[in-house]
C-alpha cells in the first residue's frame, strides 16, 4: 500500500488558514526579533499567511494590488503599518502591543 504523505510547503499553507496557527507562526517568527533576519523572518511568515489564504483574494479585500502585495512581502519589502493592518484585517487577525515584564507601575 502506498504511503499517503504530505509535502511540507502543502501541510504547513492548509495549518495556516486557521487564525490562530497563523497567530502562533507569526509571534514564533517575532521571538526572533533579536536575530539580524529577524524582518526578514517576519515577512515570510506573512508571505507564507498570505500564500495560504490566497493573494488574489487578499488582494480584492485589502484593495492592494498583487504586485504591490508581492512587493511589501518581498524578501526586501518593507510594507507601511497600513499595508499590515489591511493584511491583518483580510486574515483575521489584529496588531496588538503588550507589556514584556509586569513590573512596570505608574504611580
Amino acid at each position: 500500500m502506498p504511503k499517503r504523505t504530505k509535502k511540507y510547503e502543502e501541510s504547513l499553507l492548509e495549518s495556516l488558514q486557521d487564525p490562530k496557527e497563523a497567530a502562533a507562526y507569526l509571534n514564533a517568527h517575532l521571538e526572533e526579533a533579536e536575530a539580524e533576519d529577524a524582518e526578514e523572518l517576519f515577512l515570510m511568515a506573512l508571505r507564507d499567511i498570505a500564500k495560504a489564504y490566497g493573494m488574489s483574494e487578499i488582494s480584492e479585500q485589502t484593495d492592494l494590488g498583487r504586485e504591490s502585495l508581492y512587493k511589501a512581502l518581498s524578501e526586501f519589502g518593507n510594507p507601511k503599518l497600513h499595508t499590515l493592518w489591511l493584511l491583518f484585517n483580510a486574515i483575521g487577525l489584529r496588531l496588538l502591543v503588550e507589556p514584556k515584564r509586569k513590573k512596570y507601575r505608574i504611580k
